[in-house]
């Protein structure tokens, strides 16, 4: 059935289906590798553009490179429930595209003069389809924006309306649109004072309180880190102002960002490789809480399992996508099948009272009778479920039999709290506990 549903969304039917990926965690999205995200809402939604990498072979790109063919949305309502409105562009529907080269990088769309204009870079010209929806479907244009060349278009519309695309090519440059969207209004200029040892890419500006940002990905030494800068005007001069987040802890060549402020909360999406530990060429978009300090400049972000979003109590609570554990000794993340990594995680609790943390569960206004764990213990164990700490009241006790099989253990919840909690799972036992998920019922 899901096949069938691409194969219609491929002949441009966008939006007939949407196709639930539920994360409230990070990596976002679970079936599918996504990188090079650009959130934008609309209509009080946040909407995700990011490019799509697929395994390269000798018939699609180049083996062992980056391989990207066409370009999905996904949007959310809530930072935990996405939807995949399906494909809305690939590189055999572009009019003007002589290649199949699978190098549609890093796309935006903007919202101006009652439509949707999505942009997206290929053989190193700016494409750009149009829509009466974000999420399509949209209408590739005949033409590629004329006056611009380059990759990872990034743009923003300033306070009087003009509209503004950053790109990439060696450089970071600037261009002035016409207010038709699809023709520059002079001469890209290049922007100064950045960066210019190692390479620096996809651009993502926007404003705040006056001061406009320019982040850009910048491999200072091997792999990329989000590095900004800032100015009083949107075509600068700029001033280099320092480092979003540093190096990928996991040894991702390449990251890639945007920044976007929905309903009060400042937001940055990026990516890593956690679907694919051993090519980074095949990536996953995450995203974190991003904060400010009084002067304007931004707070340094430390990449986490957890992400945003909150999460049900009645879903599956993926105890291994964790916002805090006792140590790194005796607490270890692993996949639960190395062979097929969108299977997803699981958490090893490897000696008595190490612990694990998932903040930001809503457990509604109903008191909730019972808990599932998916578990599994060779030699037995017991783990307590623990309100926002350690040593917090006690919502329910697991007793996982003796197995070398997965299985969902059914618990009583002793003490069922209400609203939104922390919850801690603490080991109670001396042998090793393997868990995957929890669900109150």
């Amino acid at each position: 059935m899901k096949n069938w549903k691409h194969h219609l969304l491929a002949l441009g039917i966008a939006g007939l289906f949407s196709l639930t990926n539920a994360s409230a965690t990070n990596p976002l999205i679970m079936d599918q590798f996504t990188a090079d995200p650009t959130a934008r809402v609309f209509d009080g939604r946040i909407y995700v553009y990011p490019s799509h990498d697929i395994a390269a072979s000798a018939h699609k790109g180049r083996a062992n490179w980056f391989a990207m063919e066409d370009y999905h949305v996904f949007s959310s309502e809530n930072l935990t429930d996405w939807t995949d409105h399906g494909m809305i562009i690939d590189q055999t529907n572009v009019p003007w595209l002589t290649r199949q080269g699978y190098d549609m990088w890093a796309p935006d769309c903007v919202f101006k003069n009652g439509k949707y204009y999505f942009y997206f870079p290929v053989s190193g010209q700016i494409g750009v389809a149009t829509s009466d929806k974000p999420a399509g479907p949209f209408t590739t244009q005949a033409k590629p924006v004329t006056g611009v060349r380059g990759i990872d278009p990034g743009l923003i519309i300033d306070k009087d309306g003009s509209t503004y695309m950053f790109t990439a090519q060696g450089r970071i440059s600037v261009t002035k649109l016409k207010d038709n969207m699809v023709e520059a209004d002079g001469a890209p200029k290049v922007v100064a004072n950045l960066p210019t040892q190692g390479l620096i890419e996809g651009p993502f500006p926007f404003e705040r309180n006056g001061i406009y940002y320019l982040t850009y990905p910048h491999a200072a030494n091997v792999t990329e880190r989000l590095e900004y800068a800032t100015a009083t005007n949107v075509m600068g001069p700029y001033t280099v102002a320092g480092v979003i987040m540093d190096e990928s802890p996991d040894g991702c060549w390449t990251d890639h960002q945007s920044v976007v402020q929905f309903k009060g909360q400042w937001y940055l999406f990026y990516h890593e490789r956690d679907l694919s530990p051993n090519f980074d060429k095949n990536r996953s978009i995450r995203a974190e809480y991003l904060y400010f300090n009084d002067d304007g400049t931004i707070k340094k972000v430390l990449p986490t399992y957890r992400g945003i979003g909150i999460v049900d109590a009645k879903s599956r609570i993926q105890i291994d996508r964790y916002s805090a554990i006792s140590d790194t000794n005796n607490v270890a993340v692993s996949y639960l099948d190395a062979s097929n990594t969108f299977a997803g995680w699981k958490i090893s609790l490897n000696a008595k009272s190490t612990w694990v943390k998932f903040d930001k569960v809503d457990f509604g206004k109903t008191a909730l009778k019972a808990l599932m764990t998916r578990a599994v213990s060779s030699t037995g164990g017991t783990v307590e479920v623990h309100l926002d700490k350690a040593d917090g009241p006690v919502v329910a006790k697991v007793e996982i039999g003796t197995g070398a099989d997965w299985k969902i253990v059914n618990s009583k919840v002793t003490s069922s709290p209400t609203g939104v909690h922390d919850l801690v799972v603490t080991q109670n036992s001396d042998s090793k506990v393997d868990l995957d998920w929890l669900s109150f019922e």
